[in-house]
C-alpha cells in the first residue's frame, strides 16, 4: 500500500466545513420548504387541484430534495472520515437538526400527496406521469400506513433524541475504543477499523485475539447495547401498530418494493441450502488441518496459500481491468473515481467502521469510504463499493431525483457483480493452484457470509420482535440466547463458538438504524439475484450486459419483479433463488476440484 494519505475530496461539494455557501444553501432550502407550505398545504384537496400541479410539484420536490441531500451528504461524509473533528462532528450536528425540522415541516406533503394520489389512481394511466408511473405506485401502497401531519411530527421529533441518539452512542463507542489485540506475539492498542481487519489474519493466534479482545469488551459494555437494541426493537413494534402495518416486516417490504411470499420462498431456499455452507466449512476444516472449524476460523485464510496483498496503485490497476473488460461505461466509471479523489481508503482513529458508497445527484458523481490495507479483501471491498459507484452514474444520468431511489435488493446489484467480475479476472490470472484456492477462500467465506450468516440476523431480528409481543424482557442475555439460535440454523454444529461470541449482535449497525428494519434480507435476496444473473451472464455473454446496464439506469422507475421479467426469471418463486444457489455450489465444486 502507499505511504501518501489516500483520502477523499468533498471540494466538489463545498469547500469546506465553514464555506459560506453551506448556510446560504440552507436558507434557500429554508425559505423553499416555506414556500411549498403557502402553496401547497391543506390546497391539494381542493378541486382546481390539477394533474399539472401535481406534476409540477414532484418536479419541485425533486430539486428540493437534491439540493438537501446535497448539504446532508456533505456534513455526513465529512464526519464519517473523522468522527474526532470537532469542526466534522459540529456541522454534522446542525445539519441533522436541519434536516429534522425540514421534514417536520413538511410531512404534510408526503401524507397530502399519498392522499391525492390514493384516491386519484387514475394518473397512473396518465402519460404525463409516464416517468414517474412506478414512483406514484410506491406512494400509492405507502400511504395507507402514513399518520397525520401532528403524529409524523411528533415522531420525527422524540426519533431526534431517542433512537437516532441509540444509533449514534452505538456507533461512537465503536469508533472511539481502543483493543488491546495480540499480533503475531506482540500486544498492540488498535481502532476498530484495524481490530476488525486481523479477523481474516493467516495467524490463527491473532484471529483468536481479534475475535476475543473485540467481542470481550463489548460483552463488557453489554448494558449500552441491550439497552439501545430493547428502545430500538420496543419502539418499532409501538410504530408498527401505529401505523397499522401487518408485520414488523411490513414497512421493509414496501421499501424494497417485494412481497412477503417473496421474501419467504428466499428464506426457506437459504435454511435448504444452509448444508452446503455446511459442506464449505467442513471441507475448509480439513483444509485447516481441524476436526472442526473455531468461530476464530470462518473467515481465515487457507493454510500454504499465498497472503495476497496489494498496493493501492495495484488495487487500482485491478479494477480498472476487471471493470473494463466488462464494459466501456464500466471501465470510465472507475477511472473517474480515482481520477477525481473521490475514495477515502486510509486507516485511521476516529474513522467510520466499515465500507459505503454514496451518489451525489447534483454531481452526477459519488464517493467511496473504505479502510485499505491492501489485504485480497480489500481489494473485493472496493471493487463492491465501486459497483455502487457505476450504479449512481448510471442512474443520475438517466433518472429524475425521484427515481433514483433504488431499493436495497437492487442497490447490491452492481457491487456483487463486480465482485464476480473481479473473481473472474483473479482466476485467469492465478498462477498456482495455491492462489486460486485463496481466492475461491475469498468468495466462498465473503458471499457465505452475505448470504447464510446475515440470513441468520433476519431470524434474529424477527425473533426478537416476537419476545416484545410475548411480553418477554429484552436484556443482554435474552438478546444473546436469541442470537446463538438463530446463528444456529445456518451453522448446526460444523462450528465452535468462543463464550465473547454470544455479544457478536452488539457491534452490527444494521439492529440500530432508526425507523429502518430488517436491513438484512436485501443483502441476501442481491446476493442470490445477482447469482443467478451472473449464470445468465456466463450463458449470454456480450449480449447480457445490455440487460444488466438496463436494471441500473432504470433506478426505481420499475420493480425487482419487473427487472427479473427481463431477464425471464421468476424471482417470486423458490427455483429462482435455487438458480443463484447453484452458483454458490459451483465455487465449491470449483474448490474440490482444486484441492483434490
Amino acid at each position: 500500500m502507499s505511504d501518501k494519505d489516500i483520502a477523499w475530496d468533498l471540494s466538489e461539494i463545498f469547500k469546506s466545513t465553514d464555506d459560506p455557501q453551506i448556510a446560504s444553501k440552507m436558507n434557500e432550502l429554508d425559505d423553499k420548504s416555506d414556500e411549498f407550505i403557502s402553496k401547497y398545504k391543506g390546497k391539494m384537496s381542493y378541486p382546481e387541484f390539477s394533474f399539472d400541479d401535481l406534476l409540477k410539484l414532484i418536479k419541485d420536490q425533486e430539486t428540493f430534495q437534491a439540493n438537501l441531500s446535497e448539504v446532508n451528504q456533505f456534513a455526513r461524509l465529512s464526519f464519517a472520515g473523522n468522527m474526532t473533528d470537532p469542526n466534522f462532528r459540529k456541522l454534522f450536528n446542525e445539519t441533522q437538526e436541519f434536516v429534522a425540522e425540514i421534514r417536520k415541516k413538511l410531512a404534510f406533503l408526503e401524507i397530502d400527496l399519498g392522499k391525492y394520489a390514493f384516491e386519484n389512481q387514475s394518473i397512473l394511466q396518465d402519460e404525463r406521469f409516464e416517468d414517474y408511473k412506478h414512483f406514484l405506485e410506491v406512494i400509492i401502497r405507502s400511504y395507507p400506513h402514513n399518520l397525520s401531519e401532528v403524529e409524523e411530527q411528533i415522531i420525527i421529533e422524540k426519533d431526534q433524541y431517542g433512537i437516532v441518539g441509540w444509533q449514534q452512542l452505538q456507533s461512537k463507542w465503536l469508533n472511539t475504543r481502543m483493543f488491546d489485540v495480540e499480533v503475531e506475539g506482540e500486544m498492540k492498542q488498535l481502532s476498530y477499523g484495524e481490530a476488525n481487519g486481523l479477523l481474516s489474519h493467516p495467524d490463527r493466534a491473532t484471529r483468536t485475539s481479534a475475535n476475543k479482545s473485540i467481542y470481550g469488551l463489548l460483552g463488557k459494555d453489554q448494558e449500552i447495547f441491550s439497552s439501545a437494541m430493547c428502545s430500538v426493537c420496543s419502539d418499532w413494534v409501538k410504530i408498527t401498530k401505529r401505523r397499522k402495518y401487518d408485520s414488523p416486516m411490513h414497512q421493509s417490504l414496501i421499501d424494497n418494493d417485494v412481497n412477503q411470499d417473496t421474501i419467504d420462498n428466499l428464506m426457506k431456499v437459504i435454511e435448504e441450502y444452509s448444508v452446503l455452507y455446511r459442506r464449505y466449512l467442513t471441507l475448509k476444516a480439513k483444509l485447516l488441518d481441524l476436526p472442526k472449524l473455531g468461530c476464530e476460523d470462518v473467515v481465515a485464510p487457507f493454510p500454504d496459500v499465498p497472503d495476497m496483498r496489494y498496493t493501492w496503485e495495484e488495487a487500482q490497476e485491478l479494477l480498472i481491468e476487471a471493470y473494463g473488460e466488462f464494459d466501456e461505461d464500466f471501465l470510465s466509471v472507475t477511472k473517474d473515481m480515482f481520477e477525481r479523489n473521490h475514495i477515502d481508503a486510509s486507516p485511521r482513529f476516529g474513522k467510520r467502521n466499515g465500507a459505503f458508497c454514496s451518489t451525489w445527484y447534483n454531481g452526477k458523481t459519488s464517493y467511496i469510504l473504505q479502510t485499505f490495507t491492501g489485504a485480497l479483501s480489500n481489494v473485493y471491498t472496493l471493487a463492491h463499493e465501486m459497483g455502487h459507484a457505476v450504479h449512481g452514474y448510471l442512474v443520475t444520468r438517466e433518472q429524475t431525483y425521484a427515481n433514483t431511489s433504488y431499493p436495497m435488493v437492487i442497490a447490491e446489484v452492481a457491487s456483487i457483480f463486480g465482485e464476480l467480475l473481479l473473481t473472474d479476472l483473479l482466476l485467469s490470472k492465478a498462477e498456482t493452484k495455491e492462489e486460486k484456492k485463496a481466492i475461491l477462500g475469498r468468495v466462498l467465506d465473503g458471499a457465505g457470509m452475505a448470504t447464510f450468516q446475515v440470513s441468520a440476523r433476519v431470524w434474529f431480528e424477527q425473533s426478537m420482535y416476537d419476545a416484545i409481543e410475548e411480553g418477554q424482557l429484552l436484556d443482554g442475555k435474552k438478546i444473546s440466547e436469541l442470537w446463538t439460535t438463530a446463528r444456529d440454523r445456518i451453522y448446526g454444529d460444523a462450528v465452535e463458538w468462543f463464550e465473547e461470541m454470544d455479544w457478536e449482535w452488539t457491534m452490527k449497525p444494521h439492529y440500530y438504524i432508526s425507523n429502518f428494519r430488517f436491513y438484512n434480507y436485501p443483502y441476501v435476496f442481491a446476493q442470490m439475484f445477482v447469482y443467478a444473473l451472473y449464470q445468465l451472464y456466463l450463458e449470454e455473454g456480450e449480449s447480457f450486459t445490455p440487460k444488466l446496464k438496463a436494471i441500473l439506469k432504470a433506478g426505481s422507475s420499475k420493480s425487482p419483479k419487473e427487472f427479473g421479467d427481463l431477464m425471464r426469471l421468476d424471482i417470486t418463486q423458490p427455483d429462482f433463488w435455487k438458480k443463484g444457489m447453484k452458483q454458490y455450489e459451483r465455487f465449491v465444486d470449483e474448490l474440490e476440484k482444486v484441492i483434490s
